[in-house]
């Protein structure tokens, strides 16, 4: 091979390289495009979470008529992933097989266990709970979840979703979300979870007319699971 011959070569081997480089790079910013940590202002789901919730009562941390025979206990975290799948593919079925036909109630109790954002979204929902909107703040939370523990539950991003659900005085809101009552309520949510024996979230428990206490259900369960649980104990 000549001189000629080894500097065309040489050549197209390092244009090689460059295009190799230059794909490498694409596709790195393709993933970190790909992979959005969430918790953008601009919410998603605010007029499917009214629809879906629209008519029923809310109380505090219950969704369903206060009288209902059943209480459905879900011990969540907001940061949680596998909860925002049920909020979003499982409990829409039994909240309109049972809650909206009065046959049952919801109540959300705090589990933080993802970590340390965890406490701050979970009194920021007992807070929007204190006006009303305690589960149109859940499930609008669900819909525009983060990636947990990147930094995305910031104060413009609750308040965002306080205002997306409906929390009507926020200067109030603010003030209750910061309280220590809040803090202490959701430490001692968490001791009852693990009382009833639960490591991860979400987690369900049932009580009803055909039960002496809360009774701890196996698993995350699919929405036929939590339905017969409910017919099983009313």
């Amino acid at each position: 091979m000549n001189e000629g011959e080894r500097r065309q070569r040489l050549i197209r081997l390092a244009s090689g390289a460059t295009f190799l480089a230059l794909a490498a790079v694409a596709v790195l910013v393709a993933i970190s495009l790909s992979q959005t940590s969430g918790g953008d202002t601009s919410l998603e789901g605010v007029e499917l979470v009214k629809r879906q919730l629209a008519g029923i009562p809310q109380r505090g941390m219950v969704l369903g008529d206060p009288s209902a025979p059943v209480t459905l206990v879900e011990f969540g975290d907001l940061q949680c992933p596998a909860c925002k799948g049920h909020a979003e593919d499982v409990l829409p079925q039994v909240i309109e097989s049972k809650v909206r036909a009065g046959k049952a109630r919801i109540e959300f109790r705090n589990y933080p266990i993802i970590g340390a954002e965890s406490t701050p979204a979970a009194a920021a929902a007992l807070a929007a709970a204190a006006q009303g909107r305690g589960w149109s703040f859940i499930e609008l939370f669900y819909r525009n979840q983060g990636i947990e523990e990147t930094g995305y539950v910031t104060n413009s991003f609750l308040t965002a979703i306080a205002r997306g659900a409906g929390v009507a005085d926020i200067s109030r809101w603010n003030a209750d979300r910061r309280s220590s009552r809040l803090i202490e309520r959701i430490a001692r949510e968490g001791r009852q979870a693990r009382e009833l024996g639960f490591s991860s979230t979400p987690s369900f428990a049932v009580r009803g007319p055909g039960t002496k206490r809360l009774e701890p259900l196996d698993g995350s369960a699919s929405a036929g699971e939590l339905e017969a649980a409910i017919g099983h104990v009313g």
